[in-house]
This record gives structure tokens, C-alpha cells and sequence, in this order.
């Protein structure tokens, strides 16, 4: 065992309070920990072999330890919490955040802020609210930021300067900070500041604020801006009315932790509480060969150190089984916000109702999650992670196809999957409107791909992400578009018009099954009937039917047409009337003017010899 080479080493090591690092042949930092007594604590590993296969195979790769000396437990738990989010040892409990669920962020660090949707909190200066599920919500919720408090949508630099305000100001989404005679500086820091109010759920405080200015409004007879914030203050009532009926007045502000750790992995639920009403949910999940035999008491000391590195901790935090670490995590936290945090285990009473009520949501989190299509989706996404080298998991997956016939009624279909299961109600359809129809597209016979279907495939690419970038999101974790690398070119020169050159696509080609993205001049092979292939193949093969069936319906509508259609005045009755008559649309073209008055009257009969004149 390679961690008996240094029991000389550790024999020396201080009785003191730090943090240890353990590394491998390669010199990697593979594990992190914090101690009361350095010496004790990995001592203890010396005789730690077969208590379970994950310590077991930290044993084996362990080739060096290296000691980091603190003041105290809390200072170890801090320093343990950065050097795990640094290095990402492989054999720390490392939970993810369910990226299904979106983000608010309002760019507080900006002179004149703006809320947007994130998938991932970061530590930029913003403020984060959410997450929100729905996904939906944070979009309502956003467009209720626009109309209660004129919060900007643009992305303008904002100088005050603006000879006039846009159009968002005159339907009265915008306070229009761009024109300062309109809005002050101050002015619009007040509105950011009710906006994060609501954000934040504190509807009470922000009540009271939208009141007294709206009496100071009217006071000074500016009662159009005293309306507008009459107006505000009814929804924010409203919504405040009709909160779920969840809430217990005394227990304030708080966070209540759930937790289910089964054979598949673990799910962890925080209930956020703030004024006894509970307003969202955050779940972190991790798979069970990450976990290597770990207690829930260390899944749920993990996961929230990970969530509150990001997030201010309330004055209170509970949890479902007792942490070793309670004491110092609370000192810690509380240093971090500015006032004390306690961590309890409550057992019984309101406080254990809420606990019990995260541990049933966990419970049915993990039967969701981890039943067998499930953890088959997820094994293809790790899958397809692993061989595209993404950053995340990609769990939302767009897909785009192009269909048509000799340029003839080109149409695009847009399909969604997410979590591997695909969302029909997220399906979209595209009439390609910027292509040259005289010109064709695709060869049937030759299989070559003319510019045609790359203009087609960038045109559908940016006008889908320009109306997602206009609502916020959501975003996905990966584009897929049928074709090689002309199409990929194609997509992300859309997506850089848009600023979304970030975003990742990659191309899908039929017959080889070859996988292109931008990055690498080579395609990839993808081994034939592995689970990433196959969930690429199932996406891609969905977005073709999608998109053939649309263009065999555009094909029959464009049949089912008639020329007398194009003319005014003319519907399916008149249009009966006249092929009836003269017998075709060659007669009716020949028909005097004389005729066509007899029967459609005088004005329909001067538009019919108008159009055909115009042919």
C-alpha cells in the first residue's frame, strides 16, 4: 500500500487544525480534506484499508501528502471548500446543480443593471435569484421586472445621452434610463432596487417602498408616475396573496435540507424559506461512483459548502441527519454574511415538517432521476459529454433539419430534447424565406450539397436564437445540426452574429455517421451502437421526420392553390364561381370585362383584369 511509504512523514506532522492534500504519482491533488489534528486525522488512514472501495482506491493511488496549517476548524472548512472547487480532486464528493432549472441574474456591477437568465450562478458581481422551475416562471418573471418596474432590456451602454427613448419606454416596459431628462441615474437605482426586492421575495418591504412613493408621487402631482406605481403595487399584492399556501410566519427566514442516498447515486433538496413562505426549490445530484460509500451526513456537509460558496446562507439552516461540522460551518457561513447561522437538526415540531417534507421530495427526486430509462439517458449524456468534451452535461439538446426539393418549398424543422426524452411541445417549424427558389439545394442523385442549403440552415439558426436571446433563454448545452462541416460553419456564423458564439454545435452526417464540430478538422467516429451515437441518431432522425412531414404539407398546400387566391376580393366562393363559368383560369383570363362584372360585380372585375394585366 503506497500510503505506508509515508508514515514517517505523517508521524511528524502538528496536532494542529488545517487542511490535508493527497497526491498521486502524476502529482494531481486526488483528495482534500480539513482536520482538528492534522496527525490524527490522516493517520487514521493507515488503517483504513477494506472499510470501502472508494477509500480503498484513494489508498492505492495515494503517493504524497501535503499539510496546510489554519487558525482554526472554521478557516479549515473554508480553505477545504476553495481547494476542492480549484483542483476538483477526484475522489471529493463533488454534487452538480440541476441545470434544467434557469437563473436570474441582474447585473448589479453594471451603472445601469439588466436581468437576464443564467444556467449557472458565477461569481461576477451579479445578483442570482433561483433557481426557478418551471423554466417558464423566470421568464414571467422577467417580463413582470419590465412592466412593474421599467427594468431595461437592451443592450445598449447606457450613457444618458439618447436623443429619444425606444419603443419600450412608450408601452411603458422601460423607465428609459437612456434619456436622462426621462430618468435620473437615481431614479432608475430605485427601480433596480425594487426589482431585487421582488426578486428576492421580500414583497412585504417592497410593498411598503412602492406605497410611500407612490403617495410622494401624488404629492408632488406627477400622477401618471403615481398610477404606474399604483399599478405595481396591486400585482406585487396579488402575487403576494397567492403564494403557495406553505407558510409559517415564525419561521422566518431559513433553509431546510432533504436528502436520499440510494444505490444509484443521491439527491439533495434545499428548501429556501424567506418570511415563512417557502419560494424555490434547488436540487444537487451526484452519481453513486463519485460517492464511493459516502454517508449522508458527508453528501449533505458537501453539497451545502458547494451551495453556499455562491449563495448568503439565512440565519438558520436545517438538516435532516447531524453534521460533524455543524458548529464551525455556521461560524463560517455567518463570518460570510455579516450575522450568526446556526445549523440544527430539528426534531420535532413545524421546523421537522419542513425537513420531512425536502426528504419526500428528495425521495421522489431520486425515483425520477435514477429509475432505468433514466439512468440510461444519463449514461448516454456522460457519453456524449466525455467524447465532445463539453464542459456539462448536455441535458437541453436542439436540433435543426432542412428539407426540400430542388429548392422548391424549403422548410426547416427545430426539435428539443431534454434529459434525453424529447419535448414535443418545444417543437418548431420554419418556411425558409431568403433562398433563391429558382435554385436547387440538394442533388438526389449526386447526394452534393449546393450553398443553398447552408444559406437555408444559417437563416433558421438565427432567426430561432435571436427570439431566444429576446426572451432570455432557455439555452441549450448543445446544438445539432444534420450535415458536415458546412452546416456547422453555417450555424455558428448565425450564432456569432448574435453574440452566442459560445454556444456549442456540432453536425451530424447521414450515411457515415460522422460527427463534425469546429474545433477539429477530422470528424469523429463515434463507435457504431453506443449509447452517445444512438442518442444522436434518435435527436437527428427526429428532426428529419419533423421536417419532411412540414415540407409534404407545404408540398400539398402549394398544389391545393389557385392563382385567383393572389387576387383581392376573391375567396373560395367567388373563386368556385368564375372556374365554374369560364372553365379554367385560362378562361378566366380571356373573360371580357362585361362577363366578370355579371357575375363578381364591377369592382372584383376590375381587380381580376388588373392582376392578370400585371402578369
Amino acid at each position: 500500500m503506497a500510503i505506508e511509504n509515508l508514515k514517517a512523514r505523517i508521524a511528524r506532522l502538528p496536532e494542529q487544525p488545517g487542511v490535508y492534500l493527497y497526491t498521486n504519482a502524476a502529482a494531481e491533488t486526488i483528495y482534500v480534506g480539513k482536520a482538528r489534528s492534522l496527525r490524527d486525522r490522516v493517520r487514521s488512514y493507515l488503517g483504513a484499508r477494506g472499510s470501502d472501495p472508494k477509500t480503498d482506491a484513494l489508498l492505492d493511488e495515494i503517493t504524497g501528502v501535503e499539510v496546510i496549517l489554519t487558525d482554526s476548524v472554521v478557516e479549515a472548512l473554508a480553505l477545504e471548500n476553495h481547494l476542492i472547487k480549484q483542483r476538483t480532486p477526484k475522489f471529493n464528493i463533488l454534487l452538480r446543480d440541476d441545470k434544467n432549472y434557469p437563473y436570474l441574474r441582474l447585473t448589479v456591477q453594471e451603472s445601469c443593471p439588466r436581468i437576464m437568465v443564467a444556467r449557472r450562478v458565477e461569481r461576477d458581481g451579479a445578483f442570482y435569484a433561483g433557481p426557478y422551475l418551471p423554466a417558464s416562471l423566470a421568464r414571467r418573471t422577467i417580463d413582470l421586472t419590465h412592466k412593474l418596474f421599467g427594468i431595461r432590456s437592451c443592450n445598449e451602454i447606457i450613457t444618458g445621452k439618447r436623443a429619444r427613448p425606444c419603443l419600450e419606454y412608450d408601452i411603458k416596459r422601460c423607465t428609459a434610463p437612456c434619456v436622462e431628462t426621462i430618468c435620473s441615474p437615481d431614479q432608475y437605482a430605485r427601480s433596480v432596487a425594487a426589482a431585487r426586492l421582488f426578486l428576492e421575495g421580500r414583497n412585504d418591504e417592497l410593498i411598503a417602498q412602492l406605497r410611500g412613493r407612490m403617495l410622494e408621487a401624488a404629492e408632488s402631482e406627477a400622477f401618471e408616475r403615481a398610477a404606474q406605481l399604483r399599478d405595481a403595487l396591486r400585482t406585487v399584492e396579488t402575487l403576494r396573496d397567492r403564494q403557495q399556501k406553505m407558510v409559517t410566519p415564525r419561521l422566518g427566514d431559513r433553509d431546510a435540507c432533504g436528502i436520499k442516498l440510494g444505490a444509484a447515486g443521491a439527491v439533495l433538496q434545499i428548501f429556501r424559506m424567506r418570511n415563512g413562505r417557502v419560494i424555490d426549490r434547488v436540487e444537487l445530484v451526484n452519481d453513486a461512483d463519485q460517492l464511493g460509500g459516502a454517508s449522508e451526513a458527508e453528501v449533505v456537509q458537501a453539497g451545502l459548502q458547494q451551495f453556499y460558496a455562491v449563495q448568503p446562507a439565512p440565519p438558520e439552516v436545517h438538516v435532516p441527519v447531524s453534521l460533524e461540522d455543524a458548529e464551525p460551518l455556521g461560524e463560517l457561513w455567518g463570518r460570510q454574511t455579516g450575522r450568526r447561522v446556526e445549523v440544527v437538526m430539528p426534531r420535532r415540531g413545524e421546523k421537522r415538517a419542513l425537513i420531512d417534507l425536502a426528504q419526500r421530495n428528495a425521495a421522489l427526486a431520486y425515483d425520477t432521476r435514477f429509475n432505468q430509462e433514466g439512468a440510461t439517458n444519463y449514461e448516454a449524456l456522460d457519453a456524449l459529454q466525455s467524447v465532445l468534451g463539453l464542459s456539462v452535461l448536455p441535458r437541453r439538446i436542439e436540433c435543426f433539419d432542412i428539407s426540400t426539393i430542388q429548392g422548391a418549398e424549403t422548410v426547416a424543422s427545430l426539435v428539443v430534447c431534454e434529459d434525453g426524452r424529447m419535448k414535443r411541445g418545444e417543437y418548431r417549424k420554419f418556411r425558409i424565406k431568403g433562398l433563391n427558389r429558382e435554385s436547387g439545394i440538394r442533388n438526389r442523385e449526386s447526394g452534393q450539397v449546393s450553398p443553398d442549403d447552408f444559406a437555408a440552415m444559417h437563416e433558421v439558426v438565427h432567426r430561432h436564437f435571436r427570439r431566444v436571446h429576446e426572451r432570455g433563454g432557455p439555452w441549450p448545452d448543445l446544438v445539432v445540426v444534420d450535415g458536415g462541416k458546412g452546416q456547422v460553419n453555417a450555424a455558428y456564423a448565425a450564432l456569432e452574429e448574435l453574440g452566442l458564439g459560445q454556444l456549442v454545435a456540432i453536425g451530424l452526417a447521414k450515411q457515415e455517421e460522422l460527427v463534425f464540430t469546429r474545433d477539429q478538422r477530422d470528424a469523429i467516429a463515434l463507435a457504431a451502437g453506443s449509447q452517445a451515437l444512438r442518442l444522436l441518431q434518435r435527436v437527428r432522425d427526429e428532426a428529419h421526420r419533423f421536417a419532411v412531414t412540414f415540407h409534404r404539407h407545404a408540398r400539398r398546400m402549394r398544389d391545393l392553390r389557385s392563382a385567383l387566391d393572389a387576387i383581392p376580393g376573391i375567396g373560395p366562393r367567388r373563386r368556385k364561381l368564375l372556374l365554374t363559368r369560364f372553365g379554367s383560369l385560362a378562361g378566366v383570363r380571356r373573360a371580357t370585362r362585361e362577363e366578370l362584372t355579371a357575375l363578381v360585380g364591377p369592382k372584383v372585375a376590375d381587380a381580376v383584369l388588373r392582376h392578370f394585366a400585371g402578369q
